[in-house]
């Protein structure tokens, strides 16, 4: 029998590797920025064009190599940072694979410019798909600069799969933002397209957290600090008020490396126990220092995971540092005392038309006639109008078309609000029909008529905007504005009306009119976090994910009391959508209970 087992070239080695490495540009990003903090270096920049397919380049002012290191450093498996397999347990390094650079390399073109300080020229090296096509000496700064140019140009297929600009530019955001907020000590900056998104220059912790996040993070953290002979724990963590929908502000650095763990985020979770809205999540950024002996990096090519020694203790020092720091800085749940409910809008007033207020007169009144002719006057008046109407809210009728319903059951059993209908446990709509019972589920009813309300005013015509008479200010981060960029078009047509004075400041001068202004910050924190992971590419899909995200949070929820007229409303809406079966998120709205059910049921 022939010999079937052979040895793979190293082009298509350096390839099949690439593929773990190398998954996205801000794969390569997180590599040759890792690559410029072990070198030492103190200023480091960014450069990117058409968010890295065109163009990925990094340059540092670091300890830079010599002709022999920049070219071995191209090949498989050469490292600097690792000489024996007990030096993974004392890691003080980003990298230690020894596979980036090889990696790139196979799937891109590569040049690279080196210069060490005691050397007076320095080397240039270009490579094309793992092929050297030259190497000479260059007169170039200290440090060193590599450029990625078109990335996946040999893969076809992988360059297919890449998502559109927007969506790869928040990934390379994401990496820079890791590694900047990992080195304070070193000043980066980051372009692309020639326009400086980050200017960052060398501070404290909490001065390069402000600089990435916004100034208005400043008054949102608090401090932690804890050092036990296990773990030292440091950073900051967000006000519970502030949390928000997204997990988009969550950072833990373990020897000031990016990990993700979900444990240690349980941990952190814990220590807010009692003190978040439901589905909310805190802002934080945790670093951890730890002896390398008690940790594994080395079980993930991305070396974002990490296996800890003795996983409880660390999961209880997390949680009780946390828990320290807001007692400590009396971190608690503010209730508001003061609120009146009575000047909420009420939610039928929202469909009613504004009443022209009328003055009533008493032309019989004399201040100079004797009390009981006084007297007489008003108990004329009182017999004419009731004191109780001057306190009454008039509510105009509101009139319901008829609408031919598919569905069998109500051509059979005539389901209209004439029937009694009220309010279960203020959360959910009872109503008899012929045969039996319906039981509405009323936030997503709700969901239901204002998702296919909004879903039109964003496709066909733009719905009525309030306008308020203070501007409402927010200040977005450099991912916000990018997801805001491409969506100002679709929220205006929802009520929403903008001005911006600068690029991530944003005034809101209109909001829609079933939109209160408290709410105002969390809808739209809801609609960016929908977006946070990615930008759909059809304006359908993205007009779909919008009208669901604001829908879902204006929509009536658990708790609230509805009143009869409210109720019938709602009922009749519902009825009148297009798909009054399921929610948007294809959650069942109601359920009919026959009378042989309910027969059944007393069998």
């Amino acid at each position: 029998m022939s010999n079937r087992i052979k040895l793979l070239p190293d082009h298509v080695a350096n390839q099949i590797a690439a593929g773990e490495v190398v998954q996205r540009p801000a794969s390569v990003v997180k590599e040759l920025l890792e690559n410029a903090v072990d070198a030492q270096a103190s200023k480091i920049k960014l450069i990117v064009k058409n968010a890295g397919k065109s163009l990925i380049q990094v340059v540092d002012n670091g300890d830079g190599m010599s002709e022999t290191d920049a070219r071995l450093s191209l090949e498989r498996h050469a490292t600097s940072k690792i000489s024996a397999a007990e030096d993974l347990f004392q890691l003080q390094t980003k990298g230690f694979r020894g596979e980036a650079l090889a990696s790139i390399a196979a799937i891109a073109h590569l040049e690279l410019k080196t210069k060490q300080d005691q050397e007076d020229v320095g080397t240039q090296i270009q490579v094309e798909g793992s092929e050297v096509k030259e190497q000479q000496p260059i007169v170039t700064a200290k440090g060193t600069s590599i450029a990625v140019k078109n990335l996946f140009f040999n893969i076809p297929a992988r360059r297919n799969f890449l998502k559109s600009d927007q969506v790869e530019l928040k990934h390379i955001i994401d990496e820079f933002q890791r590694v900047a907020l990992a080195h304070p000590n070193i000043a980066f900056d980051m372009i692309h397209n020639s326009n400086e998104l980050f200017q960052l220059q060398t501070s404290n912790l909490r001065q390069r957290i402000v600089g990435i996040m916004g100034t208005k993070s400043n008054e949102k953290l608090v401090p932690v600090e804890e050092s036990t002979d296990l773990l030292k724990v440091k950073g900051f963590i967000g006000k519970p008020e502030y949390a928000k929908r997204s997990r988009g502000e969550q950072f833990i650095f373990v020897n000031n490396r990016y990990i993700k763990d979900h444990y240690l985020n349980h941990a952190i979770l814990a220590g807010f126990e009692g003190l978040l809205k439901d589905k909310t999540h805190p802002s934080y950024f945790l670093y951890l220092d730890i002896d390398p002996k008690r940790i594994d990096i080395n079980i993930h090519p991305t070396k974002t995971e990490i296996k800890f020694d003795d996983q409880h203790a660390i999961y209880s020092i997390i949680q009780s540092s946390v828990k320290h720091s807001l007692g400590q800085f009396n971190i608690a749940p503010v209730l508001d005392f003061e609120k009146d409910s009575s000047l909420e809008t009420n939610y039928k007033q929202h469909h009613s038309p504004a009443k022209i207020p009328s003055i009533e007169v008493d032309r019989d009144y004399n201040p100079f006639k004797t009390e009981s002719t006084q007297s007489q006057s008003r108990q004329k008046s009182n017999s004419i109008t009731n004191w109780e109407d001057l306190y009454s809210v008039e509510v105009p009728k509101t009139s319901t078309e008829t609408v031919e319903f598919e569905s069998k059951l109500f051509e059979e059993h005539e389901f209209t609000t004439q029937n009694k209908a009220f309010q279960l446990a203020d959360k959910y709509l009872v109503s008899a029909f012929k045969s039996g019972l319906i039981l509405i589920n009323q936030h997503r009813a709700h969901y239901r008529i204002l998702y296919e309300a909004l879903l039109k005013n964003i496709t066909e015509q733009p719905a009525a905007s309030q306008q308020l008479l203070f501007p409402l200010e927010l200040e977005l981060n450099q991912k916000t504005a990018l997801v805001f960029e491409n969506l100002q078009e679709s929220i205006e047509n929802t009520g929403f009306r903008f001005s911006t004075s600068s690029k991530n400041h944003l005034v809101i001068n209109g909001i829609p009119d079933l939109v209160q202004e408290q709410q105002v910050p969390q809808i739209l924190d809801e609609i960016f976090s929908a977006f946070t992971d990615d930008l759909p590419s059809s304006s359908f899909e993205s007009n779909t994910i919008l009208a669901k995200a604001l829908a879902k949070n204006m929509a009536i929820k658990t708790g609230v009391q509805l009143d009869q007229a409210e109720i019938n409303q709602i009922i009749d809406t519902l009825f009148s959508c297009k798909d009054y079966l399921q929610t948007p998120d294809q959650k069942q709205i109601y359920f009919n209970l026959s009378l042989d059910d309910i027969s059944k049921k007393f069998a």
